[in-house]
């Protein structure tokens, strides 16, 4: 049988383009070369698409060093007429090389440009079936704004908080800081598109929230503040489509000292964090998390894949954080950790999330 041309895209404009190519590392690594031709893709911080060595290792975390897209390689295009989905190859020397058609993408791509629904938009103009939510749910799940507005319209439980679009802390500054005051004395100030904890500000003075805001402005000039959900335990928990939804076991994170939450270093850079995995919770509270996983999933019309981000409180009350499209995909990120100890392992879990993606196709549905 001929193998499945598969082109895993990653890197990206948004801040989390060098996640994303230790994303792909863990992906290169765990496709099959007896079952997957696979072209690695690379987007420059500044939108060029490159072709990328098949190079797993390179796409690592070294001595604290991350890993970006190698921009002097050659420039690809992809076709958007859907009767050709072909890549092309524009030489150095100014020739062009067919590569041919692809018969499915995975866009491990983190954050704007890519998480959005943009690049999903791209290859459903192309035809090309792909990894992960579609138009609608990328977009949806990435504005945290919108996300928590639809996830409360379901019924399901979020914490207070506000958004400030650009034009209002433009126009209104004082009126957008006193609605944040309203929230609380402890706030969580981000940026309402981005992840990885990037631009992300703890506020116990609200003296100090409108430094906050702009630096979270930063990274998007649309801002959601968050009241702080106190003493709660962060809990995750891994969807994916198996005919129907399915959830995985859940996992907790545990910031030891030094961090007062889950920041990026946290994530990637230090070793202060505990990734418990099975998180050590009742079956009772893990079946409850389960359902508010796939529920919120369901009310986002999420396809593929995510990670939904949950707090749960001293009291027991369980609030829906956030929920993720395409998390981070590392063989050590939460999500393939949940489904590892789910009985998914990780080559396995990416064989699925491809097939899946090669099963739906493009289009309405």
């Amino acid at each position: 049988m001929d193998r499945v041309r598969i082109a895993v895209v990653f890197g990206g404009r948004s801040s989390e383009h060098h996640i994303s190519c230790v994303s792909a590392g863990g992906i290169l690594r765990a496709l099959d070369p007896a079952v997957y031709e696979v072209i690695p893709i690379g987007i420059t911080p500044a939108g060029h698409w490159v072709l990328q060595d098949n190079d797993a290792d390179r796409l690592s975390i070294a001595n604290g060093v991350l890993p970006s897209v190698d921009r002097d390689a050659p420039e690809v295009v992809l076709s958007v007429d859907p009767t050709s989905a072909g890549l092309t190859v524009h030489q150095p020397a100014g020739g062009m090389q067919a590569l041919g058609r692809v018969d499915v993408v995975f866009p491990v791509l983190h954050g704007p440009w890519g998480e959005d629904g943009t690049i999903q938009g791209l290859l459903e103009m192309a035809g090309v079936p792909y990894v992960g939510s579609g138009v609608l749910g990328s977009a949806l799940a990435m504005d945290k704004g919108f996300m928590k507005a639809l996830l409360a319209q379901a019924g399901l439980p979020i914490g207070p908080y506000e958004v400030i679009t650009d034009a209002q802390w433009r126009l209104d500054r004082e009126g957008a800081l006193q609605r944040v005051r309203g929230l609380g004395e402890v706030v969580f100030v981000k940026p309402a598109r981005a992840g990885s904890s990037n631009g992300i500000s703890k506020v116990s003075d609200t003296g100090l929230l409108a430094d906050a805001i702009e630096a979270a402005r930063i990274h998007d000039p649309k801002v959601i503040v968050e009241k702080a959900i106190t003493g709660a335990r962060e809990i995750e928990c891994g969807v994916i489509v198996d005919g129907r939804p399915k959830a995985s076991r859940c996992a907790e994170i545990i910031v030891r000292s030094g961090h007062e939450f889950y920041d990026f270093e946290a994530k990637y850079l230090d070793d202060s964090v505990d990734l418990i995995v099975p998180a050590d919770i009742a079956a009772e509270l893990e079946s409850k998390v389960q359902a508010l996983a796939i529920a919120a999933f369901t009310a986002l019309a999420c396809e593929g894949l995510a990670r939904v981000d949950f707090f749960v409180t001293e009291a027991g009350q369980i609030i829906v954080n956030e929920i993720n499209t395409m998390p981070g995909f590392t063989p050590i990120s939460m999500f393939p950790r949940m489904w590892e100890a789910s009985g998914l392992s990780y080559p396995a879990l990416v064989d699925h999330l491809v097939r899946d993606a090669l099963l739906r196709g493009t289009g309405l549905r």
